[in-house]
């Protein structure tokens, strides 16, 4: 089983972020909003307009835990989901499949990913990259991994830590 990484440079996750901008709103807004909110894909993949739009906290049942979680939504994220919503119905999903009209599939997401990610010379990413790059940079500029780890539901700081990708520092 291949370990995934968090994205730790800032200059590529804009540089992902460009190749994703470039190829599809809407998988760029996935993206975007992956990394800035460190929820599960399978609940990211579930969401719907009303769930988001003209929001800046969002609290949603996670389906894995049915706890429930909420992330917050800062005005620039506001804005270009308000840009990206404005001819979608309350109801349709945010991240919809053109052929279906369905969430997209988890393994059509860890493809786009891929794809990005290689054009950005990255090769050790998946559909955890998007909750670990949260963490990782919530972590950098917080330190407090106990906060983290309530909101990744883990058993212990350590946990924590190793899951996105700071080993050697929790030794310390």
């Amino acid at each position: 089983m291949q370990v995934v990484q968090p994205i730790r440079d800032q200059l590529k996750i804009e540089e992902i972020q460009e190749i994703l901008k470039k190829q599809s709103a809407r998988d760029w807004l996935l993206f975007t909003i992956g990394i800035n909110s460190g929820i599960h894909l399978s609940d990211l993949l579930t969401l719907r307009v009303r769930d988001l739009a003209g929001k800046s906290r969002v609290t949603i049942e996670e389906g894995k835990t049915k706890k429930n979680k909420t992330f917050f939504i800062n005005a620039q994220l506001q804005e270009w989901i308000q840009d990206y919503v404005q001819y979608m119905d309350e109801n349709d999903f945010m991240f919809p499949s053109q052929r279906t009209g369905k969430p997209i599939k988890r393994i059509r997401v860890y493809r786009i990913l891929n794809q990005a990610a290689k054009q950005a010379g990255l090769f050790d990413i998946g559909t955890h990259t998007l909750r670990k790059t949260f963490g990782y940079h919530y972590y950098q500029k917080t330190r407090n991994v106990s906060m983290l780890r309530d909101l990744f539901n883990h058993s212990a700081p350590s946990v924590t830590l190793r899951y996105i990708g700071v080993q050697s520092e929790a030794r310390e």
